[in-house]
């Protein structure tokens, strides 16, 4: 798979690891780099075609598909993180908006976009997901409920779209220094850094990306029951 001379749709791409994967995307040598926003207004990185897209909005995506037929990378980057565990106030709402986002946005795309994908040979789908797929804290639990389901989609999505020659790659990371994380104390990897491994794992045809120590060693240590622990909590 290569980024050179590839036409990419990233989807929040307007700030933070969305407009990085855009800005490497272009310095890669990408034909064409959509980048999606609900407002493209806030897109204001040189050399991009802006998109105004909301991954839940059903019309704005069917218009997207319409219009972007030339797609060959989907990058599904949009997400969001809302403080909250599962049985406080206003959790279940908090919950189901997250999803919609993190898991229901992803599925919207690429089925959207997997024709489009199958169309030139398959392309291929990056989701970027999270540590948090696999442990969680109860102070950001719903965003670790969304990104679990994230990743399980991913894994579906994996073994279907692979008879249409499609790669399907997800991105694992721990916290990230971008406008999501202010306000936690934790280590944080730079946006750059990631956006790099992703890139290259894109390119190396790899079908899961780990960053950082910290998604490397938890993912390891999966069987040796990690995620039973409250990750937050030290």
């Amino acid at each position: 798979m290569n980024i050179k001379d590839s036409v990419i749709l990233v989807t929040g791409a307007n700030r933070g690891l969305g407009q990085e994967f855009a800005k490497q995307a272009l310095a890669r040598g990408a034909r064409k780099v959509y980048a999606a926003a609900r407002d493209p207004a806030s897109v204001k990185l040189a050399g991009v075609t802006p998109v105004q897209l909301d991954v839940t909005d059903a019309a704005q995506i069917a218009q997207a598909a319409a219009q972007l037929g030339d797609v060959n990378v989907l990058i599904n980057n949009a997400g969001i993180a809302r403080i909250g565990g599962a049985v406080g106030e206003n959790s279940q709402v908090q919950l189901r908006e997250q999803l919609e986002t993190n898991v229901f946005g992803i599925l919207n795309l690429v089925q959207a976009f997997a024709p489009i994908l199958a169309g030139h040979g398959g392309g291929a789908v990056l989701n970027v997901l999270s540590v948090l797929s696999w442990v969680n804290a109860p102070v950001i639990g719903g965003y670790g409920i969304s990104k679990a389901a994230a990743w399980s989609l991913t894994n579906t999505l994996r073994h279907e779209l692979r008879k249409q020659g499609t790669l399907v790659t997800g991105l694992h990371a721990g916290f990230i220094d971008t406008d999501m994380t202010r306000g936690f104390e934790a280590p944080k990897a730079k946006p750059e850094d990631v956006v790099r491994q992703a890139l290259d794992g894109l390119e190396a045809k790899a079908e899961e990306v780990f960053v950082d120590d910290t998604t490397r060693f938890v993912h390891g240590a999966l069987s040796s029951s990690v995620y039973l622990k409250d990750i937050l909590a030290g």
